[in-house]
């Protein structure tokens, strides 16, 4: 199998895991933990688990004038980047939230049409246009799951959540053309731990962890290991071999993946509208991904 073939693959587990996350997390906040703290459960976790894993790889050392760009990734693609999608996400319903992460791929392809100087194909701008289409087919007509308590904000923070993530593709696409993964991921995500510290530790000591239920735990473990720490490693290993827009396209499968979910638990039922709506993601998807003869 060719490295590009392994890299969609794994860009669409990032999406799957994605779009589970979107209904597990919202289990857990904000009845059990607030947004911040379990941020800075999530990041804490993972610095440990980045730390740990770096112990058995190959070692490279980081030139220091690139640790500004390192900072400014933990800046977009941890602190910022999190605390307003988690915060959105504790405000609206996790199909809205999966919905609106949808506008990533059109932010991504701006910024790298004006930061990179990267030319805009018609092919890719219909494919965007299409999955876009579908993604509001999906959030117009597909029901809404769990209680929105202050929606329009919510849905306002996880775009500001998706324009930040766009920011963060460009920025660490220079970091994985110069060093292996693992060299420089440990670092993004010390330095986001640093940042999002003085915003969740009051929330953090604030859990009372002999009422948190066994599932719920259960849960926390899946967002910090599976959502958190894997999918970090399989979207920078997607990027060697894609480019920032082509990663980002696979945003539009997350609230495909979060209805599937969501009608697999019995909060949501399928629908034409639905089937229609994931046809037209997977040809756009189909569309920004295939590669010219």
């Amino acid at each position: 199998m060719s490295k590009r073939n392994l890299a969609l693959i794994g860009a669409t587990l990032v999406s799957i895991i994605y779009g589970v996350t979107f209904t597990i997390a919202k289990d857990v906040m904000p009845a059990y933990i607030d947004a911040y703290g379990f941020i800075l459960l999530r990041v804490g976790g993972s610095v440990l688990l980045f730390w740990l894993v770096w112990l058995f790889m190959p070692k490279e050392k980081i030139e220091i004038g690139d640790f500004p760009r390192i900072i400014a990734a933990a800046f977009f693609g941890v602190a910022f980047n999190m605390l307003t999608f988690f915060k959105g996400l504790s405000l609206t319903s996790p199909i809205s939230a999966a919905v609106i992460m949808v506008s990533t791929p059109m932010i991504v392809l701006t910024l790298s049409a004006i930061i990179m100087k990267e030319r805009m194909q018609k092919r890719k701008v219909f494919g965007i246009v299409l999955g876009l289409i579908g993604t509001a087919f999906l959030i117009l007509y597909g029901k809404s799951i769990g209680n929105a308590t202050n929606a329009g904000l919510g849905n306002f923070l996880v775009l500001v959540n998706a324009i930040s993530y766009g920011f963060y593709l460009i920025v660490v696409k220079k970091l994985m053309d110069k060093y292996n993964a693992f060299t420089f991921v440990k670092w993004i995500y010390l330095f986001g731990f640093l940042m999002v510290l003085p915003f969740g530790w009051n929330e953090f000591q604030a859990v009372n962890w002999v009422t948190v239920p066994e599932a719920i735990g259960w849960k926390i473990g899946f967002v910090v290991i599976f959502s958190t720490f894997l999918t970090y490693l399989l979207n920078l290993l997607s990027m060697k071999e894609l480019k920032p827009t082509t990663v980002a396209v696979f945003i539009y499968l997350q609230p495909f993946f979060a209805t599937v979910f969501a009608i697999g638990l019995g909060k949501d039922e399928l629908s034409l509208v639905k089937i229609g709506s994931a046809l037209l993601i997977f040809t756009g998807v189909y569309l920004v991904t295939m590669k010219k003869n």
